[in-house]
């Protein structure tokens, strides 16, 4: 009796394979491209100086946040407050100068009055005889030589006007390089390293910049797409923006929502792609100048879309295919047609039904046909148990 008990049991059907699974489902799923970009800097400055001097001060600390205008560096101010006061004393003399030349002017131009009414007054007298013609020529010669020390006067104005000018320029340009020996900061960003040290010779406009700046909120993300996709970017682009989703693989943020900002103006033959920029705001710093991440563009929506967890989905010679478990608790193998991708599930265009039931985790051990019992496991999608 023993035997035939171990007999009926050897050939009895096989145990049902434990797996997870989950049931397809309608979504609305956003369609777009996915591709790897780099995250760039909204704006990079290096920081150098416009004039030459020691470097006396530093007001920020290496790796800091720092805001538009906030004091960086401060280059010895002495020979440019002394070449200022220099500047000012020159404007002061010629305007002095200019003063006095207006004033000879007047006195010259008042003479010349006198001088010309006494000459039309001899003149008539000449003419009447009273008076002898080299007293008339004495008053004549006189109005001239009035006459010519004003138009002098007059010259010598326009050219202490002109110097004037002259020393309201160096003024200004010698309080403008004053105010360069305090060095701010041009935009809100993160400062690098810092590349000169106090106590270094600075020279004006070096090859070498004081620190580098960037801007890092908002930021960029550059990356790539294929050049088929060119025609639809710009379609879906047309009077709205589109959302972009940056991500990275280890996990180490969650994923960030910015929008398209920037569509290249020719494509890169060598690689066949067009570059594109999104830009996101990055107020929490998750985004790193130099980082590679995983982006998703997003040009639409694909409605009323069949579903299923992305690890349902596996890959045979004949394609892909999922293992449905049918009422019976047995699986069949079916050969699916699918979609786009996203957050985890992936778009079954045909080969599933909405409700039927996949299978998700241990499809090694299955066959067509072959019994399963559902356990708790997989995250994604509705498990059974």
């Amino acid at each position: 009796m023993a035997c035939k008990k171990e007999e009926v049991r050897a050939g009895g059907p096989p145990p049902a394979v434990p797996v997870t699974v989950a049931k397809a489902a309608i979504q609305s799923v956003p369609t777009g491209v996915r591709a790897v970009g780099t995250v760039e800097a909204y704006s990079t400055v290096q920081v150098k100086s416009l004039v030459a001097g020691p470097l006396m001060k530093v007001h920020f600390s290496e790796g800091s946040d720092v805001k538009a205008g906030d004091l960086l560096f401060e280059i010895d101010p002495r020979p440019y407050r002394e070449a200022l006061r220099q500047a000012q004393g020159a404007a002061a003399r010629d305007e002095s100068m200019m003063r006095q030349a207006e004033a000879n002017l007047a006195r010259d131009r008042a003479q010349l009055r006198n001088a010309e009414a006494d000459a039309a007054r001899y003149e008539q007298l000449v003419k009447e005889g009273v008076v002898s013609r080299s007293q008339y020529d004495q008053y004549k010669t006189t109005a001239d030589a009035l006459r010519e020390s004003a138009r002098a006067d007059e010259a010598a104005i326009e050219t202490a006007r002109a110097n004037v000018e002259t020393d309201k320029a160096t003024v200004e340009r010698a309080r403008l390089d004053l105010s360069y020996c305090e060095i701010r900061s041009p935009l809100a960003g993160r400062t690098g390293n810092l590349l000169v040290n106090i106590g270094n010779l600075v020279k004006a406009n070096g090859d070498t910049a004081l620190v580098v700046i960037n801007q890092v909120a908002p930021i960029f993300v550059s990356f790539g797409v294929p050049q088929q996709q060119l025609d639809a970017v710009r379609r879906s682009s047309q009077g709205r923006q589109l959302a972009v989703t940056a991500s990275v693989q280890d996990g180490g943020f969650q994923p960030v929502q910015g929008r398209l900002a920037v569509i290249d103006n020719a494509i890169d033959a060598t690689t066949g792609t067009i570059r594109l920029k999104a830009v996101f705001d990055n107020g929490n710093h998750a985004l790193w100048p130099g980082r590679f991440v995983d982006v998703s563009l997003t040009l639409g929506t694909l409605e009323n879309a069949v579903v299923v967890p992305s690890e349902a989905v596996q890959s045979g010679q004949k394609g892909p295919f999922v293992y449905v478990v049918k009422a019976d608790q047995t699986v069949d193998l079916r050969m699916v047609k699918t979609g786009p991708a996203v957050s985890g599930k992936l778009v079954i265009e045909s080969g599933v039904a909405n409700g039927e039931t996949v299978v998700t985790d241990g499809q090694l051990l299955l066959r067509p046909g072959a019994a399963v019992k559902a356990v708790h496991g997989v995250q994604s999608g509705e498990q059974g148990s």
